[in-house]
């Protein structure tokens, strides 16, 4: 449910969306993120900016605007030209603002939502992609980016540690600044009957000044599908690991629709490294209708500890 509008200025096209649907029906269900009594607070409005050809020879901009009352998102890509056979760059600039519930947010109604814990990222980055020309099931693209993280309050100022005095940055400053060359792999093939999925993922901080973050994050995503009848089976393992610097929002959250689902985001746990298996058997009931049946688990490994602020968690009274 939602509302688009394109119109066309010269050689350019803006999209305007609405999205209604999920975020509505998130907020209906389950308790909103800064226990605000509004359901449409919820509400994600989108602005998109399309041109085809800015400078007359194919090079194509697109600005994506994302908006709601509790964050935001803008980015602008810059695409220039390029045989199929050479890799295809992109220039990108990124600025974001979202809630960190994953690690210094507050578990509600028995995990199954986490509300904010008054922490949100501030996150500025900037960069290039360079896509591989795909050969036979193997995509890759690289980047690297600068990328400046700064911890806000709801009220937007600046802060260095949250409810429970636990820093959120690295540094224990204001801000953390680091350089990212990351590597992502994916392997894909599917037919009538099945499908399988492979993503690896490596991430390295650059050691190029002395305060900067260096890191080594790795993550890796297998999936398998399956049609047996009627019937559909799923299964996936999601795995990783980070060694070097790191500050507690980069840890690996368990918990929340991407992982274990009937928990809030990071209502689990978090760690440095962390396992997570997924099973899930599709059954059609309808034409239009099928049910599911699933079972998800996860570990951190024994790495939470490594994490701070991932232990002192407000958990709710069970008396």
């Amino acid at each position: 449910m939602g509302a688009q509008k394109s119109i066309h200025a010269g050689k350019a096209k803006i999209d305007f969306n609405v999205d209604l649907s999920h975020k509505l029906c998130s907020a209906l269900l389950l308790p909103p993120l800064r226990n605000s009594s509004n359901p449409f607070s919820q509400i994600i409005g989108r602005l998109s900016i399309k041109h085809p050809s800015l400078f007359g020879r194919s090079e194509k901009l697109d600005v994506l605007w994302d908006k709601g009352l509790n964050d935001s998102n803008i980015l602008i890509a810059f695409r220039r030209p390029r045989p199929e056979w050479l890799s295809q760059q992109s220039f990108v600039i990124q600025h974001s603002i979202t809630p960190e519930i994953a690690v210094h947010g507050l578990p509600v109604d028995h995990f199954s939502h986490s509300g904010s814990g008054g922490v949100n990222l501030c996150r500025l980055s900037v960069g290039m992609d360079l896509n591989e020309p795909a050969t036979s099931h193997w995509s890759s693209t690289t980047s690297i980016k600068f990328e400046h993280v700064r911890p806000i309050n709801n009220d937007g100022r600046s802060i260095n540690r949250d409810l429970d005095g636990f820093p959120i940055t690295c540094s224990g400053g204001s801000h953390d600044n680091m350089v990212v060359l990351k590597q992502e792999s994916q392997y894909a093939i599917a037919n009538d009957n099945s499908f399988t999925r492979l993503n690896f993922q490596m991430e390295q901080g650059l050691p190029l000044l002395s305060k900067w973050l260096i890191f080594n994050r790795f993550k890796f995503i297998a999936s398998k599908g399956v049609k047996l009848g009627p019937t559909f089976l799923v299964s996936s393992l999601t795995g990783g690991s980070i060694v070097g610097d790191m500050a507690p929002y980069q840890a690996f959250t368990i918990g929340g629709l991407g992982s274990v689902r009937g928990y809030g985001e990071g209502a689990i746990g978090s760690g440095r490294s962390c396992l997570v298996a997924n099973s899930e058997f599709t059954i059609p009931l309808t034409k239009e209708l099928e049910g599911a049946v699933f079972m998800d688990c996860g570990t951190d490994l024994g790495s939470a500890r490594h994490v701070p602020g991932s232990f002192l968690r407000h958990f709710p009274d069970n008396n």
